[in-house]
């Protein structure tokens, strides 16, 4: 790919790149962490039997909120198995572009296939939702990817943060419109209960894969390497991802710092993934309230990424992210004594100001800690295969002590992943602090 100053610096090429967080995080907000949820676990429900949240897929029994987050992990697996193979055709063939629209398009028409999940299809809802989730986040491995092609160094921290403000400012704009049809069905003539919630659904696969078309249409295609594969497609993926290993296990900070990402992701997307089921559950709130509580998240969330950009310039990104991190225990702490919809509230703003702030500057940082190279999506693939690895476990073992106790004492894990995730970025901050002092 063309990584000349004419790409780097094009103000319209960073704002098309951002676009694809205003059409795909509308899917994070509607599918992942509002309506779905609420509408998934209210269906599933059988109220006044002895086993309430008890619901069967293909025969087996499993707790509604587990099998949620049972079949959230398995797609995320999945991808972290695929994703290296897919990368490494995309940086030797030069066409990221066709895979982010392939899971753009996988994930978008999975969104509008919920329509038709009702009580009576829960395989269908749960298989649907797991194909949106592959879809979001096979099309992020390709997306951040372009980052480091698209920008200057210097510039990451920034149009980061910004992709993450496009994608806050865009899921609110179509939430306003799902809450209406939802708490206000009457409006629009709607006397199906389910109807608006899947009308939702329906919306946001709309709306992912149009506003995605500005993406598409403004990124460039990219070229191929001049330096073919010399395995089969299939097994170069795996030989490219031990070529990025072998690579990063000689760069002591970026190593270190993959470490400390995999731990606090386990943390970050479980709390991102299970907040909605944690009101519900454990507090009782209404869909209306969590709606809204989401809502402030998002808004607060805007504010967080770009204040985090600012303090990376003044202290650092390792030293930012620690103090993120830090702030993460004292929520999630906060999170295990909280009984009333006031104390989510509080909690809540303060999740919404961290987690703008933790994704923008994780994936910024690493973008500049990594070595020059043409092979960005292998590199990207990488960091989403981290990524992704930590969400199954943090999912498997929210969904595992929510099985055999209940979500509060999920929390608890929580804790644990961020704070082996500050401990290690402390080391990190130690090393590239030596690192500058040797002048290296």
């Amino acid at each position: 790919m063309d990584n000349s100053p004419s790409i780097t610096s094009s103000k319209s090429i960073h704002r098309a790149w951002s676009m694809y967080d205003w059409a795909n995080s509308a899917y994070n907000l509607v599918i992942t962490s509002t309506i779905f949820p609420a509408y998934y676990l209210a269906i599933t429900a059988k109220e006044g039997t002895a086993n309430a949240d008890q619901v069967s897929f293909f025969g087996a029994p499993f707790k509604n909120s587990a099998l949620l987050d049972y079949s959230i992990g398995a797609a995320y697996l999945i991808i972290a198995l695929i994703s290296p193979i897919l990368s490494s055709i995309a940086d030797y063939k030069g066409n990221k572009k066709k895979f982010m629209q392939l899971f753009c398009y996988i994930g978008s028409a999975s969104c509008c296939c919920l329509f038709f999940f009702k009580s009576t299809t829960v395989e269908l809802g749960i298989i649907c939702s797991a194909l949106a989730a592959l879809g979001y986040c096979g099309s992020l491995v390709f997306y951040n990817a372009y980052l480091p092609e698209i920008s200057l160094e210097k510039d990451r921290d920034h149009i980061s943060a910004m992709g993450f403000a496009y994608g806050y400012i865009g899921s609110v704009l179509l939430q306003l419109i799902c809450f209406l049809f939802v708490l206000k069905p009457e409006w629009f003539g709607i006397t199906d209960s389910t109807f608006a919630p899947r009308l939702s659904f329906l919306l946001v696969g709309l709306w992912w894969a149009g506003f995605a078309q500005i993406t598409f249409f403004k990124l460039p295609k990219g070229l191929p390497l001049a330096d073919k594969p010399g395995h089969s497609i299939i097994a170069n993926g795996f030989f490219e991802l031990k070529k990025v290993f072998s690579q990063i296990k000689k760069l002591g900070v970026l190593k270190t710092y993959l470490i400390a990402f995999f731990f606090y992701s386990m943390g970050v997307q479980t709390v991102m993934l299970v907040a909605t089921q944690f009101g519900k559950k454990e507090l009782n709130l209404e869909t209306s309230q969590l709606i809204a509580v989401i809502l402030v998240i998002q808004l607060v969330a805007i504010a967080g990424a770009y204040i985090m950009s600012k303090l990376s310039d003044k202290y650092g990104n390792l030293r930012v992210l620690l103090f993120v991190v830090i702030i993460w225990i004292a929520a999630c702490v906060a999170a295990y004594f909280t009984y009333t919809a006031n104390e989510f509230y509080m909690v809540a703003a303060v999740v919404g100001l961290i987690m703008g702030g933790i994704q923008s500057l994780s994936r910024s940082t690493y973008s500049k800690l990594m070595p020059p190279t043409h092979d960005t999506a292998s590199f990207f693939s990488f960091y989403d295969v981290t990524e992704k690895v930590a969400i199954v476990v943090g999912m498997i073992s929210f969904g595992f002590i929510d099985s055999i106790m209940n979500m509060r004492s999920g929390v608890v894990a929580l804790v644990t992943f961020f704070a082996a995730g500050a401990i290690v970025l402390y080391i990190a901050i130690r090393k590239q602090s030596a690192l500058q002092i040797a002048g290296k």
